[in-house]
């Protein structure tokens, strides 16, 4: 096979969540940034059923990477300016490449 006939795979970085109540949701990994407060992840919500798609507002998850005991898990972001700092640089970031509206 020749260069120009490799075909490309798309192989997502998926993550799976649970909700208090324990419903779990799937999202793909769309990005992630380390700054001094962390790391962070900018997270989409995937569906099986394209319906679920389109019925979602299609707004990014931002959480935060912690680590215990060598293990990772994420958590959600409690202050708002640390918030509004790590989402203004996931728009910066993603902007390019995705439609964002920016309210």
């Amino acid at each position: 096979m020749s260069e120009n006939n490799k075909e490309l795979e798309y192989n997502p970085d998926l993550v799976t969540l649970a909700d208090d109540e324990g419903k779990e949701y799937n999202f793909e990994v769309l990005d992630a940034i380390e700054t001094d407060m962390g790391r962070y992840l900018a997270l989409l919500p995937t569906f099986d059923d394209p319906k679920e798609m389109l019925d979602d507002s299609g707004e990014l998850v931002i959480v935060k990477v912690m680590e215990e005991d060598g293990e990772e898990y994420f958590c959600e972001i409690e202050d708002d300016d640390e918030y509004e700092t790590v989402a203004d640089a996931f728009v910066d970031r993603l902007e390019d490449f995705f439609e964002i509206d920016n309210k």
